[in-house]
């Protein structure tokens, strides 16, 4: 059964990765699929544009201090496409901010979407139904399991000042506010 099972998947073009996917349609561009660890940008084809991100984002300090401790008490969904540039651009980012303010990375969890006709914008897991992911990316705040707010495809301000505003209870209306569950 296991050996059937693999031999569909290369046949599909879907390679089995940890706990994620990586697609490979026709046009030859992978991406992932599902939830990720952060291992998964250490990946060839998601490197490039993730360790640039990471490392030319220079991160507010202060205002990471402000948000630090209130952080570490949500749990963080963060949705995004490997194939998407506001995702490309914006995930290092996320993650850099995460990594300032100390957040424990087990309270965050990472999962990709896929870009195909008929499975646009959707997960193997279905971590996404129900909380209407129209663009990506989009982190997800959790307080004692339910949301208090979000960050859609780029933020207001600058990450920093929309968490901020998010965690320390200032008004705070995302992108796409339409958007919300």
């Amino acid at each position: 059964m296991k050996t059937t099972l693999c031999i569909m998947l290369t046949a599909i073009g879907i390679s089995l990765n940890g706990q994620n996917l990586e697609i490979t349609p026709e046009n030859g561009k992978s991406f992932l699929l599902g939830k990720l660890s952060l291992e998964a940008f250490a990946h060839e084809s998601y490197k490039s544009w993730y360790a640039q991100g990471y490392k030319d984002y220079e991160v507010d300090d202060r205002l990471v201090n402000q948000f630090t401790d209130t952080l570490a008490q949500c749990r963080l969904q963060l949705f995004l496409g490997t194939w998407c540039g506001d995702s490309r651009r914006e995930v290092p980012r996320i993650i850099k901010i995460l990594e300032e303010a100390r957040f424990p990375m087990e309270r965050l969890d990472i999962i990709a979407l896929d870009r195909r006709k008929g499975w646009y914008k959707r997960s193997p897991g279905g971590e996404e139904q129900g909380k209407n992911i129209i663009k990506v990316p989009t982190l997800v705040f959790l307080m004692d399991g339910k949301e208090i707010n979000r960050i859609v495809e780029s933020p207001k301000k600058s990450l920093e000042k929309d968490m901020e505003a998010i965690l320390n209870g200032n008004s705070y209306i995302p992108n796409y506010a339409d958007n919300r569950p």
